[in-house]
């Protein structure tokens, strides 16, 4: 697929974009790779969706349901898609989210494809608001942004990214709780009591194949999915080494989920097929 890895990048960051994801939180670029890139992407993402890969290994599951194996996802993702498709390590889309990484966290970085999510058309529910912290191991501090990358127009209607600005700079985890505090749902969202911390919030509009930067403590949504097709995104993840907090985080929330992932991750070590 693409170009290989030796490829030089195309697209860097500007001083004024580093800032800017620095001061805000959040950063919003019309463009990390090319058109061919992001419809051999497309392609590669479609196919993984049909073939509904990593289910059994627990990597691929409704993020926003039950999860049940009789229902149909509401919004399905998959973990670590190039276990599945490892010609998306050749993208030109990663040669430029590496090089961006270590723009911003140093020749020590890495970057590497994290989960794709789609929402299927009509009824493809909103990413409710929440920091990407409050997954975190509650052991370790990271330093990472994700990169959102739509490989179609990112859309108000479609579900595009929403940002708070500036709500990265506590570098505190809010608190969550299970999406519509169900525990069988492995989706967080922000608790209702704190919702007066979403002020001011920026929708990001994007061509395919832009990209949208932010980090863990940045609270973050996307809306619901009301046009005909699949709103399909791809997410990298680029990050320092973590280091080790002196007092783990109290995360009670993923302390007291009981998903149906869960069991099949368990299910998968059981086999020794190793999982996510």
């Amino acid at each position: 697929m693409g170009r290989p890895l030796s490829t030089e990048p195309t697209v860097e960051l500007t001083d004024d974009q580093i800032e800017h994801f620095r001061t805000e939180g959040y950063l919003a670029i019309p463009s990390i790779t090319t058109a061919d890139d992001v419809a051999e992407l497309r392609e590669i993402y479609d196919r993984l969706f049909d073939r509904r890969m990593g289910r059994e290994l627990g990597l691929q599951f409704d993020l926003a349901g039950l999860d049940d194996d009789d229902s149909d996802a509401v919004l399905p993702q998959i973990l670590e898609p190039q276990r599945f498709a490892p010609e998306l390590n050749g993208s030109l889309l990663l040669v430029n989210a590496t090089a961006i990484s270590r723009q911003l966290f140093g020749s020590e970085a890495t970057c590497s494809f994290f989960h794709a999510i789609n929402k299927p058309p009509r009824i493809g529910p909103e990413t409710p608001w929440h920091q990407d912290a409050s997954y975190w191991p509650p052991q370790l501090d990271y330093r990472s942004v994700s990169i959102w990358v739509p490989l179609q127009e990112a859309t108000l209607e479609n579900g595009c990214m929403q940002f708070v600005p500036r709500s990265h700079r506590s570098e505190e985890v809010l608190p969550h709780r299970s999406l519509n505090n169900d525990d069988r749902i492995h989706a967080n969202e922000l608790r209702p009591e704190m919702m007066d911390h979403v002020r001011g919030a920026v929708a990001c509009p994007l061509p395919p194949g832009g990209a949208t930067f932010h980090g863990g403590f940045t609270l973050h949504y996307t809306g619901p999915n009301r046009s005909d097709e699949p709103r399909r995104a791809i997410i990298l993840s680029a990050s320092a080494p973590p280091t080790r907090r002196a007092v783990p985080r109290s995360l009670p929330w993923m302390d007291a989920k009981v998903t149906q992932r869960a069991q099949r991750v368990e299910a998968a070590k059981e086999r020794g097929a190793g999982t996510f």
